[in-house]
């Protein structure tokens, strides 16, 4: 969502704003603003758009110069993209922040304040808290701050600057993530890491409630009652190189490449002997054989790697599993207890539907296992047992590299399950251990390829409407394939599992609407080839994805791309990257924007 920044320190304030707000893009935005102190008096400059739009403006009409200011890039939420709806904003003649997340009782606090004579020239809930600020201001930001946090409902970060203080920034937090940089003579405010690592890759965590205060050398904490906090200084795993696009045209292609070494990172520190071990992640065999049934609760692509786990588990661990949509989770009574396991997937470990979900297994006395990517997130400090995913950054919106490394771990998670559970024995856990082990090896391979997939991804390009279609492993498959088309061509496009195809889905198939099947499991091979004849009689255009002793005819396929097989059980974990590579280049011939796709973001952390 949206993203803040915030400096203080001796460098060109505008210049280090608009450079650390570029590194937070991936968020998903429509407009973007910066506020800064000039000779001791605010400064804005904001534009819809992009941070070009803005340079521009700053070009032609001049750019605020100092060294103590925020900056924010805003994902329309109250009010339609617009230079005024843009941050940072105003209220009376105070205050002026930049603002993430959501005002639950936004109506109610404008009201209020227009009751005692304020006015308002934006739609958002930002200029309600701004103009709240400047309501409670009496001449100290910290009680100020307090109580304007007492009347606020909902889950935001905040920066924010006060007119009286022209050397300070303030930020403060209620589940939105926010981080404290720390450089040589100076420190910021971030929505996340990347932002930052151009200057330092040492940060604090701010946590729920907690204030911060900014001065050039020095930063200070405290809590609602103003009582210092001391924090635990943390540092980056990850340089700024790591979030470069190193040659690649676009962040996505270079993610799509990047996932045998991520795979390797995530998977080989947790085998121990040729088996798999989760010890250091608060995994034991005797807790994995307490569990009767498990959860996994996820959005979008993380919610997809869990289906791909939920097929994995109960086929080897003969475990239930049930895969639940986080924003449904909490919705429908869910019924679960002590006796149950949560698994929690998320990238950023701060999507907001999941960390609810998560919190309301532990209301209800189920265990929380989080798999996230982001160290310290908000995820990952609550869960009861944590695995890091180790992806690396992942800039591009469209998640390719994380969701591939869930899937890792969802194997890994699985094989360890189903032996403690006495399912597979010592051999056969070995076994497929060792196949795990060689997947980076034959991605990498795979990707050699990726002309091929080139090439048929533009029997795809004038499309308007297509289906994915798959069964079991490959069902799963399907709805990640066709998520990641969507989401950067802008192709309307639905997975089904293919023997529902004839329950009414079927109607929808003619010479204008192309099928891509997914094809790599032998024992539903025959099943799935008769789906595909099926959509080839009433005219569809064909491809497949198979496994290499699979491979269709002339008169079933148009098109196929055949896959080096492994075991049918980790097919996915090869099979996925064409799929990838398929949306990648209907996507880039469309001309459009791979990386900021229209209206996605790539941390939602509002519901």
């Amino acid at each position: 969502m949206c993203g803040i920044v915030g400096y203080v320190g001796k460098r060109d304030c505008a210049d280090v704003l608009v450079a650390a707000l570029s590194k937070l893009e991936y968020r998903g935005y429509d407009s973007a603003g910066i506020a800064v102190f000039v000779n001791n008096t605010i400064q804005t400059a904001k534009s819809q758009g992009r941070l070009e739009d803005l340079s521009k403006k700053m070009e032609q009409e001049g750019k605020p110069e100092g060294h103590v200011g925020i900056g924010h890039t805003r994902w329309a939420t109250h009010g339609k993209p617009s230079d005024i709806n843009s941050h940072p904003h105003r209220g009376g003649e105070n205050v002026t922040i930049v603002h993430n997340g959501i005002i639950e009782n936004y109506k109610q606090l404008k009201e209020m304040l227009i009751a005692e004579g304020r006015s308002f020239v934006s739609e958002t809930d930002t200029e309600v808290v701004a103009q709240l600020l400047d309501y409670n201001y009496n001449g100290n930001p910290l009680e100020t701050i307090a109580k304007t946090m007492a009347q606020v409902i909902g889950s935001f970060a905040l920066g924010i600057l006060f007119n009286d203080f022209p050397n300070r920034i303030y930020a403060v937090r209620r589940e939105s993530p926010l981080i404290v940089g720390v450089g040589e003579d100076e420190s910021f405010i971030a929505s996340d890491v990347p932002a930052i690592l151009k200057y330092t890759r040492q940060y604090y965590l701010l946590e729920h409630d907690e204030i911060a205060m900014l001065e050039e050398g020095s930063i200070t904490f405290c809590n609602m009652q103003f009582r210092p906090i001391q924090k635990k200084l943390m540092t980056a795993d990850w340089d700024m190189e790591a979030a470069e696009k190193q040659g690649y045209e676009h962040y996505m292609l270079k993610e799509i490449h990047e996932q045998p070494e991520s795979i390797k990172r995530t998977v080989m520190p947790r085998i121990e002997n040729g088996m798999p071990n989760l010890s250091e992640c608060g995994i034991t065999p005797e807790s994995l054989r307490a569990f009767r049934n498990i959860y996994i609760v996820a959005c979008g692509t993380a919610m997809h790697a869990g289906m791909v786990g939920k097929y994995v588990i109960e086929k080897l661990a003969r475990v239930p599993v049930i895969v639940d949509i986080a924003s449904e989770f909490r919705y429908r009574s869910p019924l679960i207890g002590e006796s149950d396991l949560i698994i929690i997937i998320s990238q950023s470990g701060e999507t907001a539907d999941s960390l609810a979900a998560m919190r309301l297994a532990s209301e209800r006395g189920a265990k929380t296992l989080a798999i996230v990517n982001a160290k310290g997130s908000s995820i990952a400090r609550e869960a009861d047992m944590l695995i890091y995913t180790h992806a690396g950054p992942e800039i591009a919106v469209a998640s390719t590299k994380a969701y591939m490394v869930q899937i890792s771990v969802m194997y890994l998670f699985a094989f360890e399950l189903a032996y403690a559970k006495g399912k597979i024995d010592e051999a056969e856990c070995r076994r497929l251990t060792a196949l795990l082990l060689e997947t980076p090896d034959r991605i990498a391979a795979l990707l050699e390829q990726k002309e091929e997939l080139k090439a048929m991804s533009e029997a795809l390009v004038s499309a308007e409407s297509l289906l994915y279609i798959g069964r079991g492993l490959d069902y799963a498959l399907s709805m990640e394939g066709s998520l990641k088309l969507k989401e950067i061509s802008y192709i309307h496009s639905e997975a089904y599992a293919a023997g529902e195809l004839k329950h009414g889905t079927i109607s929808l198939i003619d010479r204008d609407m192309p099928v891509i099947a997914v094809d790599t499991q032998p024992d539903l091979h025959k099943k799935t080839v008769s789906n595909i004849e099926e959509v080839k009689a009433r005219g569809a255009k064909t491809l497949v994805i198979c496994g290499e002793s699979l491979i269709p005819s002339k008169e079933v396929a148009d098109y196929f791309f055949a896959v080096p097989e492994i075991d049918a059980l980790l097919m996915p974990m090869l099979a996925v990257v064409p799929l990838q590579l398929i949306a990648y280049y209907v996507s880039v011939m469309r001309g459009n924007d791979v990386d900021k796709p229209r209206n996605l973001a790539k941390s939602v952390t509002v519901e």
